[in-house]
């Protein structure tokens, strides 16, 4: 198979502001070190503040490959995870039965893998909410609706009992 050229987007966010733009080099330079995965240019692009959020920046890299393999394609995608990703060549991909196979299976054993992470943190989190529920009860009592009612009733009059401020008005 010809090999393949890919332009992808990597994007990070953090803080602080100078820690982004050396977590990009770095994660490039990971990338570099990949087999089968050749860079032939990089991009990094300034680090900028989100807005409504202080002190958290963003920032993002663009870099074109060369990988020898869609098995190298598939293995950038699942551990580096890109912003986006767009394919520049080959246009069109020939496969044999074998190559499909490999990154089938390659695919599901990403998935069985991400299905075992998502069931151990689901098993984990029941096991600490059992003991919080054992060691603080009452912050899963659930309020009757009468308890409701009557803690809303007792504040509309708590409201009510105020005096209530009079206005002056100048008299003629």
């Amino acid at each position: 198979m010809k090999n393949l050229q890919v332009d992808i987007v990597l994007e990070i966010l953090g803080r602080p502001k100078d820690y982004i733009k050396t977590a990009l080099e770095q994660l490039i330079e990971r990338l570099s070190k990949e087999k089968g995965v050749k860079i032939i240019s990089q991009k990094i692009h300034e680090a900028k503040e989100i807005e409504n959020k202080k002190d958290l920046f963003t920032s993002f890299a663009e870099v074109s490959l060369e990988l020898d393999s869609l098995s190298s394609f598939f293995g950038i995608l699942f551990a580096y995870m890109p912003a986006n990703v767009e394919l520049i060549s080959p246009e069109k991909i020939e496969l044999s039965n074998a190559e499909l196979n490999e990154l089938g299976n390659k695919l599901i054993a990403r998935l069985h893998d991400y299905d075992a992470i998502t069931k151990k943190i689901i098993v984990e989190r029941n096991i600490a909410l059992n003991e919080l529920k054992k060691y603080a009860p009452h912050l899963f009592k659930k309020p009757s609706l009468e308890e409701e009612i009557n803690k809303e009733t007792q504040k509309n009059e708590a409201k009510n009992q105020q005096p209530e401020k009079k206005s002056k008005t100048k008299k003629d």
